[in-house]
């Protein structure tokens, strides 16, 4: 099927999603994650309707969609995957907002290469919520001292809209719902106690995206269903 097709499908099982739990219609984005796949493929996305995608890849990502403005097309493109400070200066160029912050010094980078070219950008906080693999704050006091920092203002070019998970690679349901479960806790948690809005949950992917809305997801990320096997 055509990018077009797949992206039609995952839409509607998202809406089909949202209805079984009582969640409004379109309360949850999608974004089409676009690594390993051309320019020419983000293209047919975005002519089908799509304009938000991810990317794990930086320079990857910086090249592919750079080009893809050049051409006059218009996108919202998050970074999602683990983020070196050395590649935060492209990032944030190219990015309307970065949902793999891990760690302090990276809040500390992004911040100095916005104020540089005087630009605002979205974060998540990743928390690691899942196996020993997955990227995120393990470190629940360095996490809280992430919002902290947030929430007092810290970083004038930074907006903290939420918080974002991978869950872990297993059948288990009842363990990725328990993953998705604590980052809905946490974020209610941070929200009440630091008196910020944060009003987004990115959490499921291909496989498991329907218990993430369920558990209250607001952004799932989605890439093989939509473009097909990595090119």
């Amino acid at each position: 099927m055509s990018v077009a097709e797949n992206l039609s499908q995952v839409n509607a099982s998202i809406r089909s999603a949202e209805a079984a739990v009582n969640r409004a219609p379109d309360s949850v984005r999608l974004v089409a994650v676009s690594k390993f796949h051309p320019a020419e493929a983000v293209i047919e996305a975005i002519d089908a309707g799509q304009t938000l995608f991810g990317e794990n890849r930086v320079q990857e990502a910086f090249a592919k969609f750079s080009d893809i403005a050049s051409r006059g097309y218009h996108f919202d493109l998050h970074i999602i995957g683990t983020l070196q400070r050395n590649k935060v200066r492209d990032a944030v160029k190219i990015a309307s907002c970065i949902e793999s912050v891990d760690r302090i010094v990276v809040l500390d980078e992004i911040e100095k290469q916005c104020a540089k070219i005087n630009k605002t950008i979205d974060v998540f906080l990743e928390v690691h919520t899942g196996e020993e693999t997955k990227a995120g704050f393990a470190d629940s006091t360095e996490l809280e001292k992430a919002v902290s920092l947030c929430a007092q203002g810290s970083y004038p070019h930074i907006v903290l809209k939420g918080l974002m998970t991978m869950a872990p690679n297993t059948d288990d349901t009842e363990q990725i719902r328990n993953s998705f479960r604590t980052l809905r806790t946490l974020r209610d948690t941070f929200s009440e106690k630091y008196a910020i809005a944060l009003p987004e949950l990115s959490m499921g992917m291909s496989g498991d995206y329907p218990i993430a809305i369920a558990e209250g997801a607001t952004i799932v990320r989605v890439g093989t269903a939509i473009f097909g096997a990595r090119q």
